[in-house]
């Protein structure tokens, strides 16, 4: 992902302390090295290079890396500095401590305002790359809140909230797509056809890790941090008319 002007845009650091890093990471940033990622920037890749912490160069600890986000996915990514915070924090996500809220625009005008969406979901038997709402999958769960609703043309879109209980791969995607709204520039989910028709005027998928709150590691009290909607997301916005 590159800004209006050209230039590449690199992960931002929101916080940093003795124990963790907050980063805003971009759209178009993939999260951890593999062999499928060797000729594209990965964050694991980037913190190897830019810091020094105890733990940035150790490949068992994923340089630090607590969660991940979808390469497409912006937004806040939790860095750990050492062993101690990488397992206190990881601890905290196994047992779903952590709280996460993501905005998405998605298509169709979603009803009711708030609710909650439950599902098993697991990888696609007939495409391995991809995931969807099977019996017998792992169950998963995501609390929603509708913000605002914009339309275009005669097509309507909603503006929401999305908080995710469990971290299940690809979950507010399928889980949009599930209740027929999928979110808009996804090429995975909301069909080959829709999601060349959504970037005309959305450049990537819209869907954006927006805040996080957790205990921290050394003080033991409660954090939260934010990120602001990105430029390409509010400018694909601003083409939309509020309802």
């Amino acid at each position: 992902m590159r800004s209006e002007k050209g230039e590449e845009i690199t992960p931002r650091v929101i916080h940093q302390d003795e124990e963790l890093l907050v980063l805003d990471k971009p759209s178009g940033w993939i999260v951890n090295d593999s062999s499928t990622a060797k000729e594209q920037q990965t964050i694991q890749a980037w913190i190897a290079a830019n810091f020094k912490f105890k733990i940035s160069n150790l490949k068992l600890y994923r340089n630090g890396i607590v969660h991940r986000l979808d390469k497409e996915t912006s937004g806040i990514l939790l860095i750990a500095k050492n062993k101690s915070s990488f397992e206190f924090l990881q601890s905290q996500f196994k047992q779903r401590l952590v709280k996460k809220s993501y905005v998405a625009l998605l298509h169709g005008k979603v009803e009711p305002d708030e609710g909650t969406i439950e599902a098993e979901v697991g990888r696609l038997p007939w495409n391995r790359r991809r995931f969807g709402v099977l019996p017998g999958g792992r169950s998963s769960k995501t609390l929603y809140k509708l913000r605002e609703v914009y339309k275009s043309d005669n097509e309507k879109f909603s503006l929401v909230d999305f908080y995710p209980e469990t971290g299940r791969t690809h979950q507010i995607r399928i889980h949009a797509k599930h209740v027929e709204h999928p979110v808009v520039g996804d090429t995975f989910y909301a069909g080959r056809k829709t999601s060349r028709k959504d970037r005309l005027w959305c450049p990537r998928l819209f869907l954006h890790a927006a805040e996080i709150s957790f205990t921290h590691p050394s003080t033991r009290g409660e954090v939260k941090y934010q990120s602001d909607l990105p430029p390409e997301l509010e400018s694909a916005l601003n083409l939309l008319e509020k309802q």
